[in-house]
């Protein structure tokens, strides 16, 4: 039993040097590496900084809305909501994002809404919406703004990444770059 003992102690402390100590300083290491240092990817607007890689909320009809969040986009508590398709509650949340789309987007019928304007994703804080999720608001926004639908398509055409290396991931915008590419453009 001695020797039983023993190596599960040994065992244990490699364990705990290699998993409290080692893996976490290597991740952190890689952290200070990338541009921004481990402090998250910021961009400032207004005089405001925004977390570009946290879905922001996006409600006027001058910008382009992000995806819904489940947890009304507060980083501190990400997630998703564990309620199912079946969900009577979840359902009915569904169809009042569906119905506020259409009333602020009357032009899209509702069976083109892309669905992930009207569900949240596994997070609660996406910030990226589909090119199909852009292009249903481009005549909303165009109008608010006073701009082209030409030229408010061809700057969503601009910020729309390709996936990852041409294969991992689909296309997709990042919602604040692309509504403060508008506020710069924009004449209002």
């Amino acid at each position: 039993m001695k020797t039983n003992v023993l190596a599960a102690i040994k065992m244990t402390v490699v364990l705990l040097v290699l998993l409290a100590v080692a893996y976490p300083a290597l991740v952190w290491a890689i952290a200070k590496m990338s541009p921004s240092g481990g402090m998250g990817d910021t961009l400032e607007h207004k005089g405001k900084k925004y977390y570009k890689n946290i879905g922001q909320s996006f409600t006027e009809d001058g910008y382009f809305w992000s995806r819904p969040s489940a947890v009304d986009y507060n980083a501190a508590g990400s997630a998703g909501s564990n309620k199912g398709p079946s969900n009577e509650e979840y359902l009915a949340e569904v169809k009042t994002r569906i119905d506020t789309f259409l009333i602020h987007n009357p032009d899209v019928p509702e069976a083109h809404i892309p669905v992930e304007m009207v569900t949240a994703s596994g997070s609660g804080l996406d910030p990226d919406i589909s090119p199909q999720g852009a292009a249903a608001q481009v005549s909303r926004v165009a109008k608010a703004r006073g701009l082209d639908v030409e030229h408010v398509q061809a700057l969503v055409k601009k910020h729309t990444q390709k996936p990852l290396w041409g294969l991992f991931g689909p296309e997709k915008i990042n919602v604040l770059e692309l509504n403060i590419a508008l506020d710069k453009e924009s004449k209002n």
